[in-house]
């Protein structure tokens, strides 16, 4: 399987959104683990361009990735013992390390909470139940890991059953064409507007079985596609209008957020609810077929970022979360606290990963290969006959 530059900088790409939205999340009214002292409504509109696809995006590329590596893999065992090691151990340690601070902090901002955070971690963490407002311990962002396994091992399951061929070529019949853009837009419609109506995550694995219905598919679509030249070349062709009715989404949403400031009558929710997830896969679509014609081509710092971008999204809500708690002792306006937390966490996320890159047994944690690829093994120099 020939890689795809391209996706891998689109992978970058969606994960780099997703950081840059968590900061923003600082600054809107919606609920959030820290929040400047004044949110601004007017943030809204800019944060709504990504908010529908940005996760069904980085399930689309995770499915598209998980192709190379199904094929490197010795069977479905080899492919979920890798999976399992770079996914659940650094689930594992996230919860156990990276996202305690959240939560202290979100206590002492939202929640009387008097104690320090040792006294949290040690006595209050470990609570296995409903502590304050949220539960106690937590994944927090780190959701997407263990919904990313459990759609991994799906996966696996149905990758073993037999006829994978003849369902690689249903699929790039069955997306063939327009197909590609009102197929899954009409999927997403029903399933999440029409029969649900689903505007956010639960983010609890048991109880999200509307979100499941959307990122699920799009996990197994990334896996097909990244095996379907006919539907890559479909997306390439269509991107621009893809992108045009993403666009046009948007600006229903926005001016339906505009409009109605606080409380949405019935209607225009209904109306902004099934744009967004038009504008969603449209956007999607628009993304890749983008990567497909323009990005398809590989640089000095690919490889490097592709590496850093896991353990960018392991550390980042952290950073963002414990630096705006000090931010918010200086009093500082919201622009300014935006320009500081910016280069504070792009900053933070580069030491956590320079740093954990170069001890073999961070590495695992933050989730990379204990093996380091760009340095390999050293050769035993022999020795001469003379010298032994």
């Amino acid at each position: 399987m020939k890689r795809h530059y391209g996706m891998d900088w689109l992978r970058i790409g969606a994960f780099a959104l997703l950081i840059f939205y968590h900061i923003g999340m600082v600054f809107v009214p919606w609920g959030y683990h820290v929040k400047t002292a004044a949110p601004a409504g007017w943030v809204t509109v800019p944060m709504l361009f990504t908010n529908p696809w940005r996760l069904t995006l980085l399930f689309v590329v995770s499915g598209y990735a998980s192709r190379a590596l199904w094929r490197k893999s010795s069977g479905a065992g080899g492919f979920m013992t890798n999976r399992s090691w770079r996914l659940i151990v650094p689930l594992l340690f996230g919860v156990a390390v990276i996202v305690p601070p959240q939560a202290w902090v979100e206590l002492r901002t939202q929640w009387p909470y008097p104690f320090d955070y040792w006294t949290f971690w040690t006595r209050h963490y470990w609570y296995f139940g409903v502590f304050g407002p949220t539960v106690m311990p937590s994944w927090n962002h780190l959701w997407f890991v263990g919904y990313l396994w459990l759609y991994t091992l799906g996966l696996a399951l149905i990758a073993s059953l037999p006829g994978g061929a003849t369902a690689q070529r249903v699929f790039d019949h069955v997306f063939a064409g327009t197909r590609v853009l009102w197929l899954p837009a009409a999927y997403l419609l029903m399933t999440q507007v029409v029969v649900f109506q689903r505007w956010s995550d639960s983010q609890d694995v048991i109880h999200d079985g509307v979100a499941h219905l959307a990122y699920f598919p799009a996990f197994l679509f990334g896996f097909a596609l990244a095996g379907s030249e006919p539907v890559m070349r479909w997306i390439a062709k269509l991107w621009k209008p893809a992108l045009a009715i993403g666009l046009a989404g948007y600006a229903m949403t926005a001016a339906i957020d505009i409009a109605y400031p606080g409380r949405t009558p019935w209607l225009p929710s209904r109306i902004m609810l099934a744009a967004r997830y038009i504008q969603a896969w449209m956007m999607i679509a628009a993304l890749i077929g983008i990567a497909e014609v323009y990005l398809n081509r590989d640089h000095r710092w690919r490889q490097m970022l592709t590496e850093a971008v896991f353990p960018f999204y392991l550390i980042h809500q952290t950073i963002i979360v414990v630096a705006m708690y000090w931010l918010l002792k200086l009093s500082l306006p919201p622009a300014v606290e935006f320009a500081i937390l910016v280069p504070v966490t792009a900053l933070g996320c580069w030491i956590f990963y320079r740093y954990g890159r170069e001890v073999p047994w961070l590495r695992p944690l933050i989730g990379l290969r204990y093996a380091r690829r760009d340095r390999p093994a050293p050769v035993p120099t022999p020795v001469s006959p003379e010298a032994a």
